[in-house]
């Protein structure tokens, strides 16, 4: 069965990923399936929005694999090609014409909520937990990831998240913006469905018009350095502090960071 499962219910699209097994860890051709998967929907004038989820209920997206980082995240030429697969697919997702729900059930963490992000939406059942775990792992993390961050929750508690790498529910992540809506496991199908009909019954120029106008103002600004961003990102994976917080977790141990 194939990893991401892409199919239509109705006017909707659906996007789920599917390795409940690992909690739905993205592989990189888990990250690789998301634009074209996209591209599908965005042809098809039946399409009215896109949801995208995580199968087996206990999980959105756990993050990234782990079991590819030695083979996939650890040569600066791999790293700079798993970067460009996911930060393509991120951004394919954040400028998709059409409305895009994220329905979050189980973990929300690391790549996931970056996933979560990129779409215009967000639907938690309460059970949900939340994490921004990179600094645990040495790893550096996406501009653009952090602007949509900091787009949703504010400063403030988008240093706070980045900083402490704690968990934290679906109550609080309403209560900082972060999702939209929270609903009990028992309700949150039947609260999801009610949701994407009446997104599907608004007039689709009128949204896409919307949602392009509100991506203007989400623009990165024209002074940002984009260049100098990359370079930070990637010497977080060329540090020795990678090195040590991939073999801490592969250990099942406290990492111990020396900023080098």
């Amino acid at each position: 069965m194939s990893n991401v499962i892409v199919e239509k219910k109705g006017a909707a699209g659906w996007i789920t990923f599917n390795d409940p097994a690992k909690h739905n860890a993205m592989s990189l051709d888990m990250w690789a399936a998301i634009e074209p998967a996209l591209a599908q929907f965005a042809d098809d004038d039946d399409v009215r929005v896109v949801v995208v989820t995580g199968a087996g209920g206990k999980a959105f997206v756990s993050g990234a694999n782990i079991s590819q980082f030695d083979k996939l995240r650890t040569s600066a030429e791999a790293v700079a090609e798993y970067e460009k697969v996911g930060e393509g697919a991120q951004m394919a997702l954040f400028n998709f014409p059409k409305p895009t729900i994220a329905r979050i059930q189980g973990y929300c963490i690391g790549g996931g909520l970056g996933i979560a992000l990129c779409c215009d939406i967000r639907l938690a059942s309460a059970g949900s937990s939340f994490s921004l775990p990179a600094g645990r792992m040495g790893l550096g993390y996406r501009f653009s990831a952090i602007r949509n961050l900091v787009s949703a929750v504010g400063a403030a508690n988008a240093l706070d998240i980045f900083m402490s790498a704690r968990r934290f529910d679906a109550q609080e992540a309403l209560r900082m913006g972060l999702v939209h809506f929270v609903r009990p496991d028992e309700e949150f199908d039947a609260f999801v469905q009610d949701y994407v009909s009446k997104v599907e019954a608004n007039a689709p120029l009128t949204l896409r018009a919307g949602k392009a106008m509100i991506r203007e103002f989400q623009k990165f600004p024209p002074d940002a350095d984009l260049e100098r961003m990359r370079d930070l990102v990637l010497r977080c994976f060329a540090s020795e502090d990678y090195q040590e917080g991939k073999r801490a977790f592969a250990e099942k141990r406290a990492p111990q960071f020396k900023g080098r």
